[in-house]
């Protein structure tokens, strides 16, 4: 019996041993091609062309491929979270994206073919950031993480802009990421007319040459658009991965010298991994006023009620008269109050924007980014107690969701918790290193615990991406 025992055992190590593992063998591939957006004169030709071809390609390759095409704001973040719900330590995770992209804030976006862009502040609420998507995929435990964009258009939005970037933005990515860009950083490029784009067609001529990395595949890429183009597109390209990996499973070629790649820019910080944020203690109760405010009485029948001075100041602006006449034909339009609770906010009308945030949520109380909009007003006016419990609210129904961690940062610091505001704003960093408010506001944060040098160093990094970010805190009363 014991003989048979050892025997058995043998055998099953000897397969254990022999087998390769299931994590490290997972590959998982999101492909999205948005062509139709409103917005633009016409639909684009390439993206859903190239889309297809590529995820045939990574089909072919051993990817497990979801393809998503004229993807709204909603059907895109379906298809991110179940890119993360598939995701196991040591996966292969990788994303295409074909359609405009915007640069804000120094991060790059990718934008839903539903976005209503009016702003620079819309592209951070409807677009996607690259970063942001980066992070999360790591967080997962994903091996190798790589992100194919080819999204270096001119947009449609960039007219409304009074200032903007055009193209896309250095990202900042975690270890063990190959990121490329059809186009240089910051420049743009036309479509060639065709059903394909000249960066697909080249990225897929290069997949199927065996025996190659995917450093080397991406470099030659870049070498053919750069010729085939006469020097007007020259692809970005940025790696840190940690191991060999080939797009075309069992290649053995040799990694790339270092000469051959574009490093990716240093992060302004390297902020320590830790475990996730605790929950949040409650503040206590503020102190009952002096004397109890009654609320005015009703206007008697035939009197009208009177008017918001505050809001008939915001009767005239453009943005803000559009969307209240959608109100006054659908009270109910949560899209438009929240909207224009952000108008609202970006020109100081806290008070007119929590009211709008107030209605957003009461028609939808898991709206998570009201709930966050609603913290962070809050926050600037004040009203501490109230905006801690938005912000929890929305790490309840989205525990890692970055803005909500940066927007109670802001909470705990103002409310001289200084311990708790350093963990979400590392948190928040973790996430999206490129955050200037959370880095800034960790920098005060530790200024005051007294890590005076860590946190000089942490304000002198974000005063450099934005020279603003000292005027903004002044803002929100935090100096």
């Amino acid at each position: 019996m014991k003989i048979r025992l050892a025997l058995l055992l043998t055998l099953i190590f000897s397969v254990l041993s022999t087998a390769p593992s299931s994590a490290a063998g997972d590959r998982y591939a999101l492909v999205i091609g948005n062509a139709k957006y409103p917005d633009a004169d016409a639909p684009l030709r390439e993206p859903i062309n190239d889309a297809r071809d590529v995820a045939d390609e990574l089909k072919r390759d051993g990817f497990t491929v979801e393809i998503g095409e004229n993807l709204t704001g909603d059907a895109m973040r379906r298809a991110f979270d179940r890119l993360y719900g598939k995701l196991r330590p040591g996966s292969v995770a990788l994303l295409f994206f074909s359609g405009f992209g915007i640069q804000s804030n120094r991060q790059s976006y990718m934008i839903p073919v539903d976005a209503q862009i009016w702003s620079e502040a819309d592209v951070r609420h409807d677009g996607f950031s690259l970063e942001t998507v980066l992070g999360e995929i790591n967080s997962r435990g994903a091996g190798v993480k790589i992100a194919l964009i080819d999204a270096s258009r001119r947009n449609p939005y960039e007219r409304r802009f009074r200032t903007f970037s055009a193209g896309l933005a250095p990202v900042i990515a975690p270890n063990g990421t190959l990121v490329m860009y059809s186009a240089a950083l910051s420049s743009v490029i036309s479509d060639n007319g065709g059903d394909h784009s000249l960066f697909v067609q080249e990225l897929l001529k290069e997949i199927r040459v065996p025996d190659l990395m995917a450093e080397e595949t991406l470099n030659r890429t870049r070498v053919g658009v750069t010729r085939a183009s006469r020097g007007e597109q020259v692809p970005w390209i940025s790696s840190s991965l940690a191991e060999d990996f080939s797009f075309i499973p069992g290649a053995t070629g040799g990694r790339p010298t270092i000469a051959t790649m574009t490093p990716p820019p240093p992060p302004p910080t390297s902020p320590i991994v830790q475990p996730p944020p605790p929950p949040q203690v409650e503040l206590p109760p503020p102190p009952p006023p002096a004397r109890a405010e009654l609320p005015p009485p009703p206007p008697p029948p035939g009197v009208e009620k009177p008017v918001d001075k505050t809001q008939m100041a915001f009767a005239d602006d453009p943005t803000i008269k559009s969307l209240t006449e959608k109100l006054d034909a659908n009270p109910d339009d949560s899209s438009a109050l929240y909207r224009r609770g952000q108008v609202y906010a970006s020109k100081g009308a806290y008070s007119l924007a929590i009211k709008d945030f107030d209605d957003t949520i009461r028609l939808n109380s898991k709206d998570v980014e009201a709930l966050n909009n609603r913290c962070w007003a809050r926050a600037v006016i004040g009203d501490l107690q109230a905006a801690l419990k938005d912000c929890n609210e929305a790490l309840r129904l989205r525990p890692n969701f970055v803005d909500a961690l940066d927007s109670r940062g802001l909470v705990n610091l103002k409310s001289g918790l200084t311990k708790n505001a350093i963990t979400d704003f590392d948190a928040a960093l973790r996430i999206n290193p490129r955050l200037t408010s959370s880095l800034y506001g960790r920098g005060l944060a530790k200024q005051r615990s007294g890590s005076i040098s860590e946190g000089n160093l942490d304000i002198a990094n974000a005063k450099a991406m934005d020279p603003n970010i000292v005027q903004e805190f002044d803002g929100y009363g935090v100096r």
